[in-house]
């Protein structure tokens, strides 16, 4: 991955570290139950693409740091609760015991409940212009509520055992995937006070990125190791879940994740420089973990 991908991530995980280092509080327990999710690993795309797409529209990184790692604590909120016994009820995530798995379940609930405050005041903390900090809590509003995540995670558990048609698991994964990663990007553009060009890019690029990224995903749950994966495979099947592969099978499912991967490419050409944004979409695309 890119030089500079990878002074972002090293740049989140560093402030994401620091932002649990204090200790000492009558609830340090539930700060251990919020720092052990944050801090599980992964590649922080979310973050590094609001960083990215600040860079790229002219934007200073390092005052929308803060933005990025919202972004991060409210990705991290949302997989705690997925993993919850009364929403997917995982056992593994990153190759790790879920949260509520260590901690018990209403500390993992309220841990994602208070990351999800956490990140709004990451954001009207920053030191960006007033301008910025309201755009960026509203897109990122918008994909937390019922328009995103909340909505299409309401969409997923209610559609189980169901045949959904593909339209209805496109919305579902339009809110519950792809939408924060519009909102990261978008967000990247606001914190630079972008322009709507940039802004428009910024969105098709993010909900193509979510939709290709949601397709492989359902790939990987069928064909993936669980060990290389660190979650379990063939989960969505025996949840009777309606995924891209019970529709289209392996061929068209990929023959969808390239074509949606060019035209989250294609959106890019507005940028002078944009960086390491096209790559990010190939790396994507054939991920296998």
């Amino acid at each position: 991955m890119d030089k500079r991908y990878e002074e972002y991530r090293q740049g989140v995980e560093d402030a994401l570290g620091e932002a649990f280092a204090l200790r000492g509080f009558p609830f340090d327990g539930l700060l251990e139950a919020m720092e052990y999710s944050v801090m599980a690993g992964g590649k922080r795309i979310r973050p590094c693409l609001t960083l990215e797409f600040c860079r790229a529209a002219g934007g200073d990184t390092k005052a929308a740091l803060p933005v990025a790692c919202a972004v991060e604590l409210l990705h991290t909120y949302s997989l705690i609760h997925d993993d919850l016994p009364c929403m997917d009820n995982d056992d593994l995530r990153r190759g790790k015991p879920t949260n509520h798995k260590v901690f018990g379940e209403w500390t993992a609930l309220l841990a994602g409940d208070a990351l999800q405050a956490e990140a709004f005041a990451l954001i009207l903390g920053s030191d960006l212009p007033d301008r910025a900090k309201l755009a960026c809590a509203k897109s990122l509003a918008a994909a937390a509520g019922v328009d995103g995540i909340c909505g299409g995670q309401y969409l997923d558990l209610s559609g189980d055992g169901k045949a959904l048609t593909e339209d209805q698991l496109t919305e579902l994964q339009s809110r519950k995937t792809a939408a924060l990663l519009v909102a990261a990007c978008q967000m990247g553009v606001h914190a630079a006070g972008g322009d709507d060009a940039f802004l428009d890019a910024a969105a098709t690029y993010g909900a193509a990125l979510g939709a290709a990224f949601q397709i492989r995903d359902d790939m990987l749950d069928e064909l993936a190791d669980e060990t290389e994966l660190g979650k379990p495979v063939g989960s969505d099947k025996a949840q009777g879940k309606t995924t891209f592969m019970t529709l289209y099978g392996r061929e068209k499912c990929q023959q969808m994740v390239d074509r949606l991967t060019n035209l989250a490419k294609q959106a890019l050409e507005v940028f002078p420089d944009p960086g390491f944004l096209p790559e990010l979409a190939d790396e994507l695309a054939k991920r296998n973990k």
